[in-house]
């Protein structure tokens, strides 16, 4: 739209320790598939010389060790950016917003949050939907297999066979569960008890309402307790119906207290 080159694009990967060899080759295939600039930047030694100075072993695989990956590639595309006049997209996305699921100062800092407002299911669709509309066989193949990898920040070392270990539904749950409760708590306020009772109808062939119950706790438990890396988020586009930027208009203080909220769920049978 503004008549700028693909090559104006300057796409830059970051192996690290977790890096999987399919998300990379994804990645190489799809950069050269759009034409645009392509640098690899490796963050293994600078993150090793960080983790030594700051007197952290390399043998404790902690938050400690994941965060400071995800902070050395913002420092890389913020510095790279400046470089060369440029902005820095960010990659989050409004489920991992709710979720709390960046690291602060880490991926949880950009220019312009260009998915904020796009819960990981819609991500899916959108894939699907552009691979559906192409005639490009190869790039079809690459979409469908991007939707099928598991989702991870790839921080932790991948398993003996190179995959993917660290795998984020294992961690905060499935994701389809927390965007439903996104769209109904958020967008139409309803309550905990309310969500829990929607959930289990919607669910009820997938999920018992136990474990529906153990999500939406963990959805409120990480949601109250991640406000403060929303309020501090750079600005980005309100493209669905749900935001959670301060100047999209969502305004919760800090400090609210989750506690009337997971009272209520647990009186829910």
């Amino acid at each position: 739209k503004c008549g700028l080159n693909m090559e104006d694009i300057i796409a830059i990967t970051m192996p690290g320790f977790g890096t999987s060899k399919t998300t990379k080759d994804n990645a190489n295939i799809l950069m050269d598939m759009f034409g645009v600039t392509k640098k690899t930047i490796p963050i293994n030694k600078a993150t090793e010389v960080h983790l030594r100075d700051i007197g952290h072993s390399m043998e404790e695989k902690n938050v400690v060790f994941e965060n400071a990956q995800a902070r050395e590639r913002t420092q890389i595309l913020l510095d790279y950016a400046n470089k060369v006049s440029g902005i820095v997209l960010g990659t989050g996305d409004l489920s991992e917003a709710a979720l709390g699921f960046c690291a602060f100062g880490g991926d949880h800092m950009y220019n312009y949050g260009v998915n904020a407002s796009l819960p990981k299911t819609l991500m899916k669709e959108i894939i699907k939907y552009v691979g559906i509309h192409s005639e490009n066989n190869d790039l079809i193949k690459i979409l469908y297999d991007i939707i099928d990898t598991p989702i991870s920040p790839e921080l932790l070392p991948t398993d003996e066979g190179g995959k993917i270990a660290q795998k984020t539904e294992s961690i905060v749950g499935p994701y389809e569960l927390h965007d439903f409760f996104i769209y109904n708590m958020l967008y139409y306020n309803f309550s905990a008890a309310k969500t829990y009772f929607l959930a289990k109808k919607a669910f009820e062939k997938e999920y018992t309402k136990n474990d529906i119950k153990k999500y939406l706790k963990i959805f409120i438990e990480r949601f109250f307790a991640s406000q403060f890396k929303r309020q501090s988020a750079p600005e980005n586009p309100k493209l669905t119906n749900v935001s959670l930027s301060q100047r999209g208009g969502f305004d919760l203080s800090t400090q609210m207290n989750k506690k009337i909220w997971l009272e209520e769920l647990e009186k829910e049978v």
